[in-house]
Order: C-alpha cells, then structure tokens, then sequence
C-alpha cells in the first residue's frame, strides 16, 4: 500500500514539474534567436523605399508594361520619322507648283521643326551647332535637300533598334533643323 501511495506522489510531482516546465516554455523567450531569411537580389538593388518585395508574377507584369511602353514610344518616333519625310516631300512640290511657300507651308515647316527636335530628344541628343556641307544658296535646293535629309532621317530612324542611342539619329536630325532654319531664312 505505502507502494502505491509513493508511486501516486512521484506521478503526481511528475506531472507538476512537466506542466510548470510547459508552461515557462510558452511565456520565456527562447535562448537562441531565429534565423533571419536571406536578402533578395532586388530588394538590395531597389533604392530601400520601405517597399514590400515583389513577388515573381508582379515583377514580370511589371517588366511587361515596360517593354510595351517602350515599344510604344519607339514606334510613335518612327511615325514621327514617317511624318516628317511626308512634309519634306510636301513642302518641295508646293515649292515647285508655285514658286513660292504660302502661310499652309510655313505652318508645315514649323511642324517639321517640332518633329526633328522631338525625334533628336527621344534619341537621347540635344541642341548642337552643325555644318552643313556646301550650304545650299537659294529655297529651292534647300527645300530639295530638306526633302532628301527628312528621308534620310526616316530610314534611319526605321534601322535604328529601339534600345540604342543612335548618334546618326541625332546627327540627321540636327542637319535637318538646319536646313529649316535656313529655309526660313530664305522665305519672304
């Protein structure tokens, strides 16, 4: 009987200690700190804006809107290019019918020049002074060649890849700017 009762109080301690021990366990907090989860590549790229990191599926969408946005913008600078070897071609033969541009091709010229300055500006160039090699002398030519150079511009603007800074863009548009300019200066 005195068997029993110890064997009652050891079961009985026992089971005091375990619940005493589970219940520190659950309120004490633990001796070694838990493992932090590794830096993602493009949360160290990113420029630490408190953002949550995207998850794969969000970066590709995003990634996706870009390179639409930028094919966009490439073939409106393509139009761009389209459209300004039209008014080139356009202004010559008004030129040739009348021997004279009218207010019609001034306004025509003024788009031009807001065409080449917007196609040099998505090329990635700015305002630069260019020579012009034997400098037409009279409207005539210069429409003619104005004509040519929007051509040009318009091929290579077409051969032109969207992702590359074209210095030849630029170039040709810069020329064609010129020769606007010396249009005007021509024009009555």
């Amino acid at each position: 009987m005195w068997r029993v009762k110890i064997f009652d109080a050891l079961l009985l301690l026992t089971l005091c200690v375990s619940c005493f021990v589970l219940a520190q366990a659950q309120t004490l907090p633990s001796a070694t700190p838990l493992p932090t989860p590794p830096a993602r590549a493009d949360k160290l790229n990113s420029n630490s804006d408190d953002k949550p990191p995207l998850g794969t599926l969000e970066d590709e969408m995003r990634v996706k809107r870009e390179i639409k946005y930028r094919e966009k913008e490439y073939e409106e600078n393509v139009g761009r290019a389209r459209e300004a070897a039209e008014i080139g071609v356009q202004l010559r033969d008004s030129y040739k019918q009348h021997q004279s541009l009218g207010h019609d091709d001034a306004k025509k010229l003024d788009r031009l020049e807001k065409l080449a300055k917007r196609i040099r500006s998505e090329s990635g160039g700015s305002d630069e002074d260019v020579e012009i090699k034997s400098p037409p002398q009279q409207l005539e030519p210069v429409l003619a060649r104005l004509a040519e150079e929007s051509d040009c511009l318009k091929s290579t603007v077409e051969k032109t890849p969207r992702q590359v800074v074209s210095a030849a863009v630029i170039e040709k548009a810069n020329v064609l700017l010129k020769l606007i300019r010396l249009a005007r200066s021509y024009m009555p």
